[in-house]
């Protein structure tokens, strides 16, 4: 663990304006001061805070979504403060420093990209360069004793995500369909077994078919070359469009959701699909 600085030095570095990186991680470890520090930050673990990580990130992939650059800025500021707060944890437990992550990092990066930093061609196609990457990922995982095709898929990984990575691994010694057409069969296939299950059988099993016609429905995207999370983003997206113009005709004539009919809120719906493709 580094040495902490005197009071008045500590004082200089967390008022300093352009303190970069070292004004952060003094200002993370003044938070996490036992003695004279935030009670709530004193209080969390990574159990606590990976909630908060997660959520970082999906905050700065939306400002990406609305090319907010400046708010990009922000975010990105907010989830650095998350690898900080878990790397000061980890000093404080004698586990690892935030600058032994830094260097696992660059070491991963250098080991991964032998064309930019090594020996090897730069004069290969993005496919085989990604071929060679997953080699390579591959080679790392068997020496952390990672023996199965689909270990070291974090389990806490979005379930979209998680289900396409899985995939993927499956895919890459050959379970996998060939073509689309028999995925969209087995979508078909399983949303069939949701209706069936919706009428005779418990809530646990109904959970289960869904879950499964969601996975067939990853795979597609998977197949198509789309990216699921970013798909049902856009997807959550228009929906809040639509209905806030549906709320917006709804207040020209004098009434709300609540007091409107489905027929009603419906027809509006239609009328800001109209209205989106009549704008493109």
């Amino acid at each position: 663990m580094s040495k902490p600085l005197d009071k008045s030095a500590s004082d200089a570095l967390v008022n300093a304006p352009h303190g970069g990186m070292d004004r952060l991680r003094e200002i993370m470890r003044r938070l996490r001061d036992p003695d004279h520090g935030c009670p709530w930050d004193i209080e969390q673990d990574f159990a606590t805070i990976a909630p908060y990580t997660i959520e970082e990130a999906y905050e700065v992939a939306d400002a990406i979504e609305r090319r907010d650059w400046n708010e990009l800025k922000g975010e990105l500021g907010d989830l650095l403060f998350q690898s900080v707060f878990h790397a000061q944890m980890a000093e404080e437990k004698g586990l690892f420093s935030f600058d032994q992550v830094a260097d696992t990092m660059s070491d991963k990066m250098v080991a991964r990209h032998p064309h930019v930093f090594g020996d090897e061609t730069r004069d290969k196609s993005a496919e085989q360069q990604t071929r060679d990457w997953e080699t390579i990922k591959a080679a790392e995982r068997a020496g952390k004793s990672q023996k199965g095709v689909l270990d070291g898929v974090a389990i806490g990984l979005p379930a979209l995500l998680r289900a396409v990575k899985l995939q993927k691994r499956a895919a890459r010694v050959g379970f996998d369909w060939p073509e689309i057409g028999m995925v969209l069969d087995k979508i078909t296939e399983e949303a069939r077994e949701v209706a069936e299950a919706r009428d005779h059988l418990g809530p646990e099993e109904l959970r289960e078919e869904v879950g499964d016609l969601l996975f067939v429905v990853a795979n597609l995207a998977r197949h198509l070359d789309v990216e699921p999370e970013e798909a049902l983003r856009h997807a959550n997206a228009k929906f809040e469009r639509r209905f806030k113009g549906i709320e917006r005709r709804l207040t020209e004539i004098g009434k709300t959701p609540e007091q409107s009919t489905l027929e009603e809120m419906d027809d509006f719906w239609e009328a800001e699909k109209a209205a989106e493709r009549a704008s493109k």
